[in-house]
């Protein structure tokens, strides 16, 4: 049986990620979160034996390091981290202490026989783009703001640690995953939230900002691929879509396919943090697919059909 450790685990992608993990009867998961931003209902579903979830701040060593001790786990999916633009923007000291969970579980990896790190980078790293797409080799990492800076020291340490220890390891940059357990704080979620209610959805500045968006589905299989498949091992790979929107767009896409009466209000630009445009080079991910990437539609429809926003 593999053991594996979902730090964050009851965050938006890495619930996903643990429930895709516990279909398997051979993985025993135990999901570790402070519950800062993550939320139980979030959790797999009871009627699954193979997981276990421990309320646990990884920034915290004394509070990870009994963890990781009783279970020596196989395989780390590090995922622990303050998110949200609005929140790392206006708690950046909160944000910069995530180095410290970062240390505490590589260092608890390379301690107790852990075989391969997982670790949650972001598109933040690439800052406002030179050339696109976004390369996982040649474009810059430009960024200065708190947030991805801490992205960016994580993907330091793991390379660090597999030259000095040679503790394995793959690195995620998610760009804009959306589904039915994303919170509001998100541009896909508060977009459809706003638009059901038949409230007037409000785009920083003149809209024109570019994204490209992923379906969570995407993202957890890409993901769990590398495990599965044993693939990108000791490097990169962007996790995203390579369709790109303008914010505008999306907001009367949205209005469209919700029949809704919204109407888009412009709010003024925010001062740092809305880059201009995103869009990864997805090339190594689409090799970890089983399958087309969802179109941008069918994942919003998805989200619609659900009935979370009522």
């Amino acid at each position: 049986m593999r053991k594996i450790l979902v730090t964050g685990g009851a965050g938006f992608i890495a619930s996903s990620m643990a429930d895709k993990l516990i279909e398997d009867p051979e993985n025993f998961v135990v999901i570790v979160d402070n519950l800062l931003t993550g939320k139980l209902n979030r959790l797999p579903s009871k009627d699954k034996p193979n997981w276990r979830f421990i309320k646990c701040d990884v920034n915290d060593i004394n509070d990870i390091t009994p963890v990781m001790v009783s279970y020596s786990f196989d395989y780390v999916f590090h995922y622990a981290a303050v998110v949200g633009v609005q929140r790392t923007l206006e708690n950046p000291v909160m944000v910069l202490n995530d180095t410290d969970g970062i240390k505490n579980v590589l260092n608890l990896c390379k301690n107790t026989g852990v075989r391969r790190i997982f670790y949650a980078s972001s598109s933040e790293v690439y800052g406002e783009p030179t050339t696109l797409p976004q390369n996982e080799y040649t474009t810059p990492l430009n960024s200065r703001l708190p947030y991805a800076v801490v992205k960016n020291i994580g993907e330091a340490y793991c390379k660090s640690y597999k030259l000095e220890f040679d503790l394995d390891y793959t690195i995620f940059r998610f760009f804009n995953t959306f589904g039915p357990k994303q919170s509001t704080d998100f541009v896909m979620s508060r977009f459809i939230n706003m638009a059901v209610k038949g409230k007037d959805i409000t785009v920083y500045g003149d809209g024109e900002q570019s994204r490209t968006f992923c379906y969570v589905d995407d993202n957890i299989m890409a993901t769990t691929n590398t495990l599965f498949k044993n693939m990108c091992l000791n490097d990169i790979v962007n996790i995203g879509s390579d369709v790109e929107i303008s914010v505008l767009e999306l907001a009367n896409m949205i209005i469209k396919l919700t029949n809704s009466k919204s109407k888009v209000i412009h709010l003024p630009p925010l001062a740092e943090g809305d880059m201009l445009r995103r869009v990864p080079d997805i090339t190594k991910m689409k090799e970890l697919m089983d399958r087309e990437i969802t179109p941008l539609e069918v994942g919003i429809q998805k989200i619609i059909d659900s009935g979370k926003f009522k």
